[in-house]
């Protein structure tokens, strides 16, 4: 809705508003005095408990529908920000504006006034909680999403605009991150692209290569134009600027920056304005997920971009590539939040049950001396012979014996592992398979998360407390002991899943749908109103 007919919407409200509480009711008494709108509202909200309790401590006294100033404030807060809702990427229909007006128009007595101030109420509650915290739950879309969303007591929300400013009350309901913000700007361009005809034709080729001319390179320049990757030009060969163009794109979509179009960095190129925006849409619904306060300083694993990275002041101090899960069943990364406490150096493997009894017990009873780094403990911690141990007795459930790995440089995690204690078992840790971070796509791991350069990353992370972090971490390497090293102050860390993200300065960033999640939200967004079409027709 553009700002001219927002602000013939909120006249006509209004409008209707005054002329009902100036006269239509025969010059009753204030709806704060009547008795019967007290009990209309009492009746109305007697279905929301939230709500109810609300207006009992209130004397069931009109925040809305009085003719005081500070009611008609309320009015114009709420009438503006309900205008506005597509530019949080939510539905307008969710909030039936319309509705409301016609509600308003239609209203004869303080009895249909009481009802209007707890329609009013119930509107801006839906607001104030989808624009906070969002429309979607997020356990119920994908079971690898265990976001616990922080969603605050209703009543809270109508004693805060009962009581402060309301156009800054009403500001101050979406989530005030720079992350969001940058994400509302890029969906307004976004939306610019579309209504301009997108990026013009697609590329069609299957891969182009520096050196190369013809109508799909010309396509290809286009496109890059038209991204804001190239200066006009009338160039029809693959030349150098050509391909630092593509490397520069290739590096804001995760993809390795060789300046050749192959398979991946084609889809990339070729993916429209309108489905960028779904993934600029559903990032936004993601960041009114997370916690407010993220922490001055902290860890932030984005699963889709491979990465961990810490942050001070929304500034990125550290960055080191990661692996995360296999898009397998069992073994796909969580989304939650939590507070890294320690770090163990020199760590002891503890097999997960599930991997020994899923892989190594088949491999063991095969061969007893399989993974032969691996040692057998039972129930009293007392390390068991494999001679002793006849494997083809046992099954999954029957299998008796935890496996671990001592440390060493072959240790599964490697040197070093970063400890956020949680139901889910994960952790950021090293790992002896180097050369799988060369690879642009890296989905390798039973759900934890693994990073190129740990120990730089304990570098950073010892550097709030020791003067010398890194002869510190190596003094206690050397012992080649299992040690744990505790911080003093715990780091938040938050994994999350972006397939759109924003960087303090540079453009955004875009990346793969890794296990399907975010499509799984753009569908349900869908479900409940959001649309792309406004901006296509």
């Amino acid at each position: 809705m553009d700002v001219m007919l927002s602000r013939r919407v909120l006249g006509v409200v209004l409008t209707g508003a005054v002329l009902l509480l100036a006269g239509k009711i025969n010059a009753a008494p204030l709806p704060g005095q009547s008795i019967a709108f007290r009990q209309a509202v009492a009746e109305a909200a007697a279905t929301d408990r939230e709500i109810a309790e609300f207006y009992r401590e209130t004397d069931y006294r009109a925040i809305w529908t009085d003719q005081s100033d500070a009611a008609e404030a309320r009015r114009q807060a709420l009438v503006r920000a309900l205008s506005q809702v597509e530019r949080h990427g939510l539905p307008m229909g969710r909030y039936d504006l319309d509705g409301l007006m016609a509600q308003m128009g239609a209203a004869r007595s303080l009895r249909d006034l009481g009802q209007i101030e707890v329609v009013l109420s119930q509107t801006y509650l839906r607001y104030a909680r989808d624009v906070q915290t969002g429309i979607l739950v997020p356990s119920q879309i994908d079971e690898g999403i265990k976001r616990e969303v922080i969603y605050r007591d209703r009543a809270d929300f109508l004693r805060e605009i009962a009581t402060g400013k309301p156009r800054d009350v009403m500001r101050a309901l979406p989530p005030q991150s720079q992350d969001y913000a940058r994400l509302m700007k890029e969906k307004l361009r976004l939306e610019q692209v579309i209504a301009l005809g997108d990026w013009g034709a697609v590329v069609p080729a299957e891969t182009l290569k520096p050196g190369q001319q013809g109508a799909a390179v010309v396509a290809l320049r286009d496109r890059l134009i038209a991204m804001g990757y190239l200066d006009r030009s009338a160039s029809r060969d693959f030349d150098a600027r050509l391909q630092q163009a593509v490397q520069a794109f290739q590096s804001d979509h995760g993809l390795d920056p060789d300046g050749v179009v192959g398979a991946s960095t084609m889809a990339a190129l070729n993916m429209s304005a309108a489905g960028r925006l779904k993934s600029v849409i559903v990032a936004m619904e993601r960041e009114r997920w997370l916690v407010r306060d993220r922490g001055a300083r902290h860890i932030l694993v984005n699963l889709t971009d491979f990465s961990a990275r810490i942050l001070d002041a929304d500034i990125v101090t550290f960055r080191t590539r990661a692996v995360v899960g296999l898009n397998e069943t069992g073994r796909r990364s969580p989304e939650f939040s939590d507070q890294m406490e320690y770090m163990v150096v020199n760590p002891t493997w503890h097999v997960p049950r599930s991997i020994a009894v899923k892989e190594y017990l088949p491999q063991m009873q095969r061969n007893p001396n399989a993974a032969g780094h691996l040692r057998l403990y039972d129930s009293r911690g007392r390390e068991v012979s494999r001679a002793a141990v006849d494997f083809g007795a046992y099954s999954a459930r029957s299998f008796p014996f935890a496996i671990k790995q001592p440390p060493s440089e072959r240790n599964a995690l490697g040197l070093v592992k970063f400890m956020f204690p949680n139901k889910y078992n994960i952790y950021l840790h090293d790992t002896p398979q180097k050369a799988l971070f060369d690879r642009d796509k890296r989905d390798f791991s039973h759900g934890c998360i693994r990073l190129q350069q740990p120990f730089d990353f304990a570098y950073a992370l010892l550097s709030k407390q020791e003067s010398n972090p890194e002869a510190y971490f190596q003094s206690v390497l050397n012992t080649k002991r299992e040690t744990y090293v505790y911080l003093d102050q715990p780091v938040p860390v938050h994994i999350i899943y972006r397939t759109a993200f924003t960087q303090a300065q540079g453009r955004i960033q875009y990346r793969g749908d890794v296990y399907g999640r975010d499509a799984k939200i753009w569908d349900a967004l869908e479900r409940l109103g959001v649309s792309l079409a406004a901006v296509q027709g």
